[in-house]
This record gives structure tokens, sequence and C-alpha cells, in this order.
């Protein structure tokens, strides 16, 4: 199965609209977002095309390839707007015998992983808005940053998780 991982979106139509051209273009099977979809959070300037309520448009049309975790940002509230499930704290994913650990970052992250993380996996986080691929060791962290509002000078970025691999590329 190949996987489009991306986060952060922060309510922003033009990068919705550009993570599902990517998705299109990729031919993944499934888009894994973790979190933070709609809403922009205090700590966050609002991105400037901030249309939460296009953004709902353009991902429930989608709502049959999309998996999803919780975000911080992330309530009840937007899920009752999203036809697909956005309230789990995480996912543990095995693809082609490689496995992977997604949550948002803001409880399980690259300085707090799962005690159950198994040697060689993947442990997959947003929140931070800072792309990221590092080897932790016992397991490899990436974070796909956030293509709406990117920190630390890193690019608009998403990951691919195909064959047993998984590559952070650019979304530009």
């Amino acid at each position: 199965m190949r996987i489009m991982v991306a986060s952060d979106i922060h309510g922003s139509i033009g990068t919705a609209n550009r993570i599902m051209e990517v998705f299109a273009s990729e031919k993944a099977d499934k888009l894994l977002l973790l979190g933070d979809l709609l809403y922009h959070g205090p700590r966050n300037d609002l991105p400037e095309d901030y249309k939460p309520k296009d953004v709902i448009a353009v991902l429930n049309a989608h709502k049959v390839d999309i998996l999803a975790v919780r975000g911080n940002c992330d309530t009840e509230v937007d899920q009752m707007v999203l036809e697909f499930p956005i309230l789990a704290d995480y996912i543990y994913l095995n693809s082609d015998d490689l496995v992977v650990f997604a949550s948002h970052g803001h409880h399980y992250n690259r300085d707090n992983p799962p005690v159950f993380l198994p040697e060689g996996a993947i442990l997959l986080n947003g929140h931070t808005h800072v792309a990221m691929d590092e080897d932790c060791g016992s397991y490899r962290y990436m974070n796909p940053g956030s293509p709406s509002i990117p920190k630390n000078g890193t690019a608009p970025s998403y990951i691919i998780i195909d064959g047993g691999k998984a590559e952070l590329k650019n979304l530009y």
C-alpha cells in the first residue's frame, strides 16, 4: 500500500488543494493526516488563505482515502463537520514489513517515543511544523512539517511510504 503523509494544514485551502493534487500525482492509496486540519491554533498566525469551510469540503470529498489522527488543535466540533475519523491519538500501521507509529506529536514524539515502538520502526509526527528525517538509533523519526505554516526554514513537505521505504519530499 502506498501512503502519503501530511500534517498541519491549519485551515489553508491552498495547502489542502495542493496536498490533494500531489496525492493524485503520487498515485497513493491512502492519505495519512497527522492532525491540526482546520484551526490555526493560538500560537500560529493565520495562513494567508485561511478558509476552513473550504478545507472541510476538499477533505470530505476524499473521505474514503483518508486516515487521520487528532492534533492538539482538533476538537469534537471538527469531527462533527469532517466525514472521516480524526479523534484517534495514534495509528499503528504495518506496510511491507515496515512498522509505522503515527501521532500528531504533542504526546508521543522524538523525545518521548512510545515504549512499545519496535526496533527499526518509523515514528511519524507533525506538530512542530519542522520537516525532519532522522535516525534515532532504534527507530527512525520522520516529520512532514507543515505545508501551510512551515517553521525553522523547512520546506513545505510530505512523506511517501511505499515498498517498505519512506521518503520525505518537497510539496512544491
